[in-house]
């Protein structure tokens, strides 16, 4: 099977295995991805953590193959096509999280900054080098990495190609932490951090962050009061401030 979801308690798990191609991204293996992120929105799991089998890569980005011979219409209904399943992985109502280990490029890379954070690997490497194919990024890589490391570096990597190593990644803001041992450990060690806590909560402060790149600072704060007042308005909120007050640990129910 060339992509996995299991559950490790609370989390969900998916991993891409497709080894033998670097877990590259099959047309039939997006729609999977679709499908599976359908799945795991409609389950009870409180994370969802994104892999690659193997040590070599996480993603080695799109099957080239099958992206030759295609009309121009094909082309845009392809790239159509992953943007809309990237984008639901981007809008899941819980937290996803990018277990990078090995290449992350092209596809790879746009499916891992889709994710709501993004573990790497001392031996990963990150980059969209399509500009080496006569190509640019259509997976969401021109939107979403500049909005991760800023237009200036954005351009750099997309116009050279070249692809960055771990602790350039971190240095520039692409991934959140770098992480040792077991990579799919290290990951649940990670989710187990938040997956505790209310969802509503975790929602409420991921729309307010997500809302701050698109608005002005005068526009966001106006945002950060109404999620604010809602999250007080939450059994959550209640039973969290009374555990506080109590000094016991919180019991949230996601209400």
């Amino acid at each position: 099977m060339p992509l996995h979801l299991e559950r490790r308690d609370a989390v969900a798990v998916l991993t891409l295995d497709r080894q033998e191609v670097l877990n590259a991204l099959s047309l039939a293996l997006l729609g999977e991805l679709g499908e599976a992120f359908d799945q795991v929105a409609g389950s009870d799991a409180r994370a969802l953590i994104v892999t690659g089998a193997g040590s070599k890569a996480f993603c080695a980005g799109a099957d080239i193959k099958e992206l030759r011979g295609r009309s121009l219409i094909e082309q845009k209904r392809g790239a159509e096509l992953g943007q809309g399943i990237f984008a639901k992985l981007d809008t899941l109502p819980i937290p996803s999280i990018a277990v990078i280990n090995g290449h992350a490029v092209g596809g790879g890379l746009e499916l891992a900054m889709a994710c709501t954070v993004r573990l790497a690997a001392r031996n990963a490497r990150m980059g969209l080098p399509e500009v080496k194919l006569g190509l640019i990024p259509g997976y969401g890589g021109t939107q979403r990495l500049p909005r991760l490391v800023g237009e200036a570096r954005a351009l750099d990597m997309i116009m050279t190609g070249r692809l960055v190593d771990a602790d350039e990644a971190l240095r520039i803001g692409l991934v959140n932490r770098l992480i040792d041992g077991d990579p799919l450990e290290a990951g649940l060690a990670y989710a187990g951090e938040f997956t505790g806590y209310s969802l509503r909560a975790l929602e409420f402060g991921r729309a307010a962050v997500r809302r701050a790149a698109h608005l002005p600072l005068s526009e966001g704060l106006k945002t950060e009061a109404e999620l604010s007042t809602l999250a007080y308005r939450t059994a959550d909120a209640e039973e969290g401030m009374a555990a506080f007050v109590e000094k016991r640990k919180p019991d949230f129910r996601d209400a």
